[in-house]
This record gives C-alpha cells, structure tokens and sequence, in this order.
C-alpha cells in the first residue's frame, strides 16, 4: 500500500494550488486524500494576476470530490500534510479538527507544504510561531503576528515544512516538498 498524503482544503481553494500538488504526489507514487469539512463535492477558484489590478481576480474553477471529512481523519495514518491557498484556508482555520490535524503533523515533524494563504491555518493552530515561512505576500503581517519569520520567496525551507508564495512558485516549492519527502517519508 502507498504512503498516504492529506491534503486540507475545501470550498473557493485555488484550483492550481490543490491539483499540482495532488497530482505531482501521485505521479511519485504517494496516494494523496482530499479533505474537507464535509465529504462533498468542492467547488474551487482561479486566481489570476491582471495588470491594472491592485490584487488578484477570482473566478469560478474547478469542482472536484472531498474524499473524507476532517472529524474523520487520524492523521497518525498519513505521512505528510499539504495546505493549499486560495480563499479555503480563512475559514478552515477556524475548525478545531483541522487544528487537530494540522498540530499532529507540526508536532510529530511530519512534512509539510503550505502555499499561499495556507499558513492563515497552521498560525490559527498555534504551530507558525518560531518559524520561517513565505505566504501569499499580503499575509506578511499575519504569518509575523503568529510568531514567525516571513520570507517573500518560492520555496522557503524551515526543517520539514516546505512553503511558498502562490500558484507560480510551483515548480521551486513541490521540488523542495518532494527532496523533504525522499528524506522523511520515502514512498512505501
């Protein structure tokens, strides 16, 4: 059987930054469940970067299946942790099974990816401070305020937990997630 990989998400999450990763880990052999607050279809989103616009623009994407809920993960069963952006993680982070999960994997030193608005939700479950992460850069305040050092940059390395900025960061931040993998978790 696969190594298992939970990737956290749910309603209005970046399309681009839950399929890459989806399915990048399962080209490396990984099988890769989806969860959300409830076992369901998702709708995502695509971001995009328009010139004129002071932020980036919203519209509809992808919709794709929740494999289980979150009040039903043991995360002692999977290896490793990815938390996408998008709009998903401002309310995810107010859930306290995915702060459950989310402390299991920060404190066991599991790996970790988090990408863009992502740490809005290892910060709300107390496990950013102390380190180093990059985010979407208007969440610099947010990821100072929970206690870390922030890093405009596409794939900032702090030990087993791999982040980046946004969906064009992929390539730098899932090489660097996968060197993280080979050492602490190698596919079996």
């Amino acid at each position: 059987m696969a190594s298992k990989i939970l990737l956290i998400t749910g309603d209005a999450a970046e399309s681009l930054e839950v399929f890459y990763p989806y399915q990048r880990l399962l080209e490396e052999g990984y099988q890769v469940d989806i969860a959300a607050l409830t076992k369901k279809q998702l709708q995502f989103v695509v971001h995009d970067f328009v010139d004129g616009y002071d932020t980036y623009t919203e519209k509809p994407g992808y919709s794709f299946p929740a494999d289980v809920a979150v009040a039903d993960v043991d995360p002692a069963n999977y290896v490793a942790l990815v938390i996408p952006g998008g709009r998903a993680p401002e309310y995810l982070r107010n859930n306290a099974d995915v702060q459950r999960i989310v402390r299991h994997f920060f404190e066991a030193e599991k790996p970790v990816a988090q990408i863009c608005h992502g740490p809005l939700i290892s910060a709300a479950a107390g496990v950013l401070g102390g380190r180093t992460s990059a985010a979407y850069p208007a969440l610099e305040p947010d990821v100072k305020a929970a206690g870390a050092t922030y890093v405009d940059g596409d794939a900032v390395v702090d030990g087993v937990v791999v982040s980046a900025r946004a969906w064009p960061d992929h390539p730098s931040w899932l090489r660097a997630f996968i060197e993280v993998l080979r050492v602490k978790a190698p596919v079996g």
